[in-house]
């Protein structure tokens, strides 16, 4: 089963609405990824998406590589490298202070899968340098409930429906509205998306670091 999105404007392979990631705001990982890189250091991004965490990093000096399955996606990355690619795959000949795995950890329930995004980080990172892997706690599920979201200025995110399909594993549909008038939504099925899975943009996210 694939994971699937509706709304105006492109719709990616995994069910993100290209439009709506280009609305959201970073929400503190800029801050995180500077407390571990080098001032003017290099960082790469896998599952960039349209830049939302890649363009404050740039601002603030850092060499970055954003890595994404999705053309749409990057086409609206500025003032970075980017590349199209499964994160699983890649294989870049040159490794970086700082290597950041965004939600496919989280929303992956493959072990194959799991072991090749782990790869990658180990593949790029620069010995003593840091991997940032997006964490949730298991009992973070137990608070999700229909109807749970938050506001971020212009935008909506609310949590439409969820199923427990196996112990822990999740099937989430998320509605966003944005300015009022545009809304999307979006089903996740972990594990039906190589790269990135799903992009739920909620709840808060969680961040735990590893030095190489």
């Amino acid at each position: 089963m694939r994971n699937s999105g509706t709304g105006p404007g492109p719709i990616t392979p995994d069910g993100s609405p290209v439009d709506f990631y280009s609305a959201l705001r970073p929400y503190g990982e800029p801050a995180i990824v500077a407390q571990v890189t080098p001032p003017g250091g290099t960082v790469l991004e896998l599952g960039a998406g349209v830049g939302r965490v890649t363009h404050p990093l740039v601002e603030q000096g850092f060499e970055v590589v954003a890595v994404d399955e999705s053309a749409e996606m990057l086409a609206r990355v500025r003032g970075a490298r980017t590349v199209l690619g499964q994160v699983q795959d890649l294989c870049l000949d040159r490794r970086f202070d700082t290597v950041m795995l965004a939600s496919q950890m989280v929303n992956t329930v493959d072990d194959a899968l799991r072991r090749g995004f782990l790869a990658t980080c180990a593949r790029h990172v620069k010995p003593g340098g840091a991997v940032l892997l997006q964490w949730m706690p298991a009992e973070a599920h137990d608070r999700w409930h229909v109807g749970q979201g938050r506001q971020d200025g212009d935008v909506t995110i609310t949590l439409t429906a969820v199923e427990e399909v196996s112990p822990g594993i999740f099937h989430a549909t998320m509605s966003y509205t944005y300015g009022g008038d545009k809304v999307w939504s979006s089903r996740s099925r972990p594990g039906a998306s190589p790269t990135r899975s799903c992009r739920l943009s909620w709840p808060p996210r969680a961040w735990r670091s590893t030095v190489s």
